[in-house]
């Protein structure tokens, strides 16, 4: 039994909390892949609607012959099913590892219910890594030094070869480090201030059900 298992468990009791959804949010990452394999199964797929958060799981989403509908639709989210980065104790989130913070939010912040599958080693006592910070590329060094200025170290995220990370939205992203975060939600909206700044990673909206897949091939729950 290995994380994978887990993983491949938690996903197939996931998706039953999208039986009655007729539209679904998909956020991004290996975990959500399985979840959107997952959902290639459901009896009565057909009816319901998908809108993803990046390429990757676009592409992963039309191979498994789901239906895809555009941004008009994310008012109408019933559920979205994320992961994360870390999961402090008070369920506050880091998020964008992949690049995708800004769409994640949106979805996020629109659906009527959100789930997160992590693995138990994203769950922390309080957070111990960079923040994503989402940049419009005009603003690159007016946000550097704003976020210097408040005790931020922010390293411009770069691909293999030092070429810098372009997200989908044609931004860039600063992974900021804070010597700590005691308020996630005054950072949010601190950071969220600065002009330039386009998304934060620090999510603070508490989701209704977190899985948390085990290396031992078991998983928990935690719903609220």
């Amino acid at each position: 039994m290995s994380l994978q298992d887990a993983v491949q468990k938690l996903a197939k009791d996931a998706v039953k909390l999208a039986k009655s959804a007729k539209v679904v949010g998909l956020g991004s990452g290996s975990t959500v892949a399985h979840i959107v394999r997952e959902m290639a199964k459901l009896p009565g797929k057909e009816s319901i609607e998908f809108i993803p958060t990046s390429l990757q799981i676009k592409l992963e989403a039309e191979k498994s012959a789901l239906r895809l509908v555009g941004e008009e639709r994310i008012p109408d989210i019933d559920i979205v099913f994320d992961g994360a980065d870390q999961i402090d104790s008070k369920f506050n989130m880091i998020k964008g590892g992949g690049g995708a913070l800004l769409r994640e939010k949106i979805l996020i912040s629109a659906a009527k219910r959100v789930v997160i599958v992590a693995d138990a080693t994203k769950f922390v006592q309080s957070f111990n890594r960079s923040v994503p910070i989402e940049v419009h590329p005009m603003a690159r060094s007016a946000v550097h030094k704003k976020l210097s200025e408040i005790g931020g170290r922010p390293e411009l995220r770069t691909l293999d070869k030092g070429y810098p990370f372009v997200t989908e939205n044609g931004n860039i992203i600063f992974d900021t480090t804070f010597p700590s975060i005691p308020d996630p939600k005054k950072k949010e909206v601190e950071l969220k201030s600065i002009a330039g700044v386009l998304e934060v990673g620090l999510f603070t909206r508490r989701a209704d059900v977190y899985y948390k897949a085990k290396d031992d091939g078991t998983f928990d729950t935690i719903a609220f």
